[in-house]
């Protein structure tokens, strides 16, 4: 087959209900059938599979799509390996590239899987000294069993001899970074090593990373990078822990082999390791598969934490949560879990540093808060953190800069919108004198848009339902009044029209929402957040109506409205 047909055969041989029939138990419904999903806990059924239009929709959870997509989804899988996995089951071809070169990738992967099964043998055998220093680390024959663990004996040739013996040239030995070569002489390149096997998610061993027994160096070798190994795309452990990941909904990202061995071992499941590098893109949208919640729990001394502070950074930047947490017992989590146990150490997660808080604490660190000019300059960084933020996230964290700095929290937002002029107030009320008056941020900002520029009032106008408040609407009427008879808006006329409990929000939003010139890019961003809501809103209830009707027809034409409305969602989400 050529291109993507298979993409095609899988949709025409796959019957959607035998697929998900395996997992989910279905029950016909009119033309449909029904089950629990399997993607979030429910009592009443709401998963609804179309054999005529070969497609799922939870009405719960709002999950949909094709065959494809719900192995996807099931197993935790990327789009090609679903396909793989679905083009073995249902015996059709899919290609990757000429014949010979998918002949020479599996090569690779094989010539792995038995080095692999070298190694792991090796450490079984009796007084194996890659055995005795696994257990005296704490890890049990089971877990070494689990990782697939093995051990590089000293000899110079063990393994090259035995691959040889398997009918696998030194060329690919080579390739694969599993022996050396000195002159004309081939030898191994692991040596008295713990080897602990990388696996992808599809299974395939594609590397090794080796730890030394004894004092010798490197402490850590890793595999070279080969047509099957790329460090910035793969985590080791990700193939035992992506379903924990994905059912805990946070993934815990440790510095080193031991630390993820030792952590599943005592029962933190959700856990992974990058390879001996910084944290990359590639990795961050490897995790964003299976959560958006991500723990770093890296290594307590300066080396762990700006290492935290890069990997942040990258999982903030590919739209993942991350927070960090040192260990405050012990240099590593392989040492802390093992003294304190993993009720000791879910705490420590549950106490996680969100992402903002982390790099403030870190700015507070680097800075001498006792004099001026460091107070200045961590203003002006943690401005810089800020700015990453939402505008509900950045004024929850106005006030803990005011309060660390002891810099008005005026200030800090004249800093963040660049302006260097002083905000006019009206009266002397403090921000603990105004009440609450249910105002959303969307509607402070476009309320600030109008008072800066008349000229939004047709586009405001136009999603006046977006005023929810009994005080969003009476200060978007007062508007609206001094629009119609003026066609303008003078604060003072306004301020005449509205009650106590107004006037006080009208005079924190001129105060301190701060648009900063940039009324355009607010009003869309608000006007794609208003119709994100009335779009969810329609979709809920599509669900209430499918769970009145047994129209088939009826059902079908509001499942499209529903697969549509979830693309429109996702659109305006990116």
């Amino acid at each position: 087959m050529a291109g993507t047909g298979f993409v095609d055969e899988i949709k025409d041989k796959c019957n959607i209900v035998d697929v998900i029939g395996r997992v989910v138990s279905l029950k016909r419904a009119g033309s449909n059938y029904k089950g629990i999903c399997p993607f979030h806990k429910e009592k009443t059924p709401s998963f609804v599979v179309s054999e005529q239009k070969q497609i799922f929709t939870c009405f719960g959870c709002g999950a949909t799509g094709n065959v494809i997509s719900f192995v996807e989804k099931y197993y935790n899988l990327d789009f090609m390996d679903a396909c793989y996995k679905l083009g073995e089951e249902y015996g059709i071809e899919i290609r990757r590239g000429s014949p010979r070169d998918r002949e020479r990738i599996e090569r690779l992967y094989e010539t792995n899987r038995i080095a692999a099964r070298y190694f792991f043998d090796n450490i079984r055998k009796p007084g194996s000294p890659g055995l005795a220093y696994m257990i005296s680390r704490g890890i049990s024959v089971d877990t070494i069993k689990k990782f697939g663990i093995g051990y590089a004996d000293e000899s110079w040739d063990g393994l090259l001899n035995h691959m040889k013996s398997r009918g696998i040239d030194e060329g690919i030995l080579m390739s694969l970074g599993l022996v050396s070569k000195s002159g004309d002489r081939y030898y191994d390149k692991f040596r008295n090593r713990v080897m602990f096997p990388i696996i992808n998610s599809r299974g395939k061993v594609i590397g090794f990373g080796g730890r030394i027994l004894g004092d010798g160096m490197p402490k850590y070798l890793n595999s070279p990078e080969s047509e099957v190994f790329l460090k910035k795309n793969n985590l080791y452990g990700i193939n035992l822990t992506r379903s924990d990941m994905a059912s805990k909904d946070q993934a815990i990202l440790v510095e080193g082999y031991m630390d993820v061995v030792s952590l599943y071992q005592a029962g933190v499941t959700n856990v992974s390791a990058s390879l001996g590098t910084a944290l990359t893109d590639n990795q961050a949208k490897l995790i964003s598969r299976y959560t958006k919640n991500v723990v770093l729990s890296y290594d307590s001394d300066q080396a762990g934490r700006n290492a935290a502070l890069r990997g942040i950074d990258i999982l903030h930047s590919q739209g993942l949560k991350p927070k960090v947490l040192h260990v405050t017992d012990g240099k590593d989590p392989d040492e802390f879990i093992k003294k304190h146990g993993k009720l000791a150490f879910d705490e420590l997660v549950d106490k996680a540093a969100y992402y903002a808080d982390y790099k403030i604490d870190s700015l507070v660190r680097r800075f001498d808060l006792e004099k001026t000019d460091g107070r200045i300059d961590f203003i002006k960084e943690a401005v810089k953190v800020l700015n990453t933020l939402g505008p509900a996230e950045r004024d929850l964290y106005i006030g803990k800069l005011s309060e660390l700095s002891g810099v008005s929290e005026g200030a800090i937002r004249l800093e963040l919108s660049g302006r260097k002029d002083v905000p006019q107030t009206h009266g002397q009320r403090h921000d603990a004198e105004i009440k609450d008056t249910g105002l959303t941020p969307v509607e402070k900002n476009l309320i600030k848009i109008l008072i800066n520029d008349k000229s939004y009032f047709n586009e405001i106008n136009d999603n006046c339902d977006a005023f929810k408040s009994i005080t969003g609407k009476n200060i978007f009427d007062g508007i609206a009044a001094l629009i119609t008879e003026y066609d303008e808006i003078n604060t003072d006329r306004l301020r005449d029209l509205l009650d106590e409990t107004s006037l006080a929000a009208l005079d924190d939003i001129s105060e301190n929402v701060i648009i900063g010139g940039k009324e355009k890019e607010v009003l869309d961003d608000c006007i794609n957040r208003i119709r994100i809501q009335k779009l969810q809103n329609r979709y809920s209830q599509i669900s209430s109506i499918l769970d009145l009707t047994d129209d088939s027809e009826k059902i079908r034409e509001l499942m499209m409205e529903q697969m549509e409305i979830q693309k429109e969602l996702q659109r305006r989400r990116h």
